[in-house]
């Protein structure tokens, strides 16, 4: 069950990005995206944690990536990339943490020049947004509260970009 910090987390987020066309009104689900989440958690917390001090709107913003990728992996061949025990560090050991974003974008969505760059300030905002989100809280740094504050920012960035990259795929969710 998700908390009300989530709750608004994910709350601003569809709003914004309902705002800028990229979801439904209906977000989706995609159980066998959402199962990796636990996974890629723990295996990216260690990364995360250790970038957000000085690089806070990258390191969530990374997850926001990881669920585009994911997503994008569902669609591509999920026989093959559902096995993988450790996507995080599939996708992270390919050109490494700093650059996670290029690879992303450039590698698995295959995007180039407008479409590349709108994803990098797309993100970028999303990423800001709940910083910002997470600041408002005023959870006391090194603390459980801040801790799952933090992991709920990261939970709702991978739906996010789960749900955006199903979308741009042409995942949509309306009724018929």
């Amino acid at each position: 069950m998700w908390t009300p910090f989530e709750k608004n987390i994910q709350q601003d987020l569809h709003q914004y990005l309902l705002s800028m066309k990229e979801v439904d009104e209906h977000l989706p689900d995609c159980p066998d995206v959402e199962e990796k989440w636990e996974q890629i958690a723990k295996a990216y917390l260690p990364d995360g944690i250790r970038e957000f001090h000085d690089y806070p709107t990258s390191s969530l913003g990374w997850m926001m990536y990881i669920g585009m990728a994911v997503a994008a992996y569902w669609d591509d061949d999920w026989s093959i990339y559902g096995k993988n025990e450790d996507l995080y560090v599939y996708i992270r050991d390919k050109r490494g943490y700093d650059a996670l974003d290029e690879y992303v974008r450039e590698d698995v969505l295959q995007l180039k020049g407008c479409d590349y760059d709108a994803l990098e300030k797309l993100v970028g905002e999303c990423a800001s947004r709940t910083n910002n989100n997470l600041h408002r809280q005023g959870f006391e740094p090194g603390t459980k509260a801040a801790f799952d504050g933090f992991l709920s920012c990261l939970h709702q960035l991978y739906l996010m970009g789960m749900s955006v990259q199903l979308y741009r795929m042409g995942y949509h969710m309306k009724k018929m």
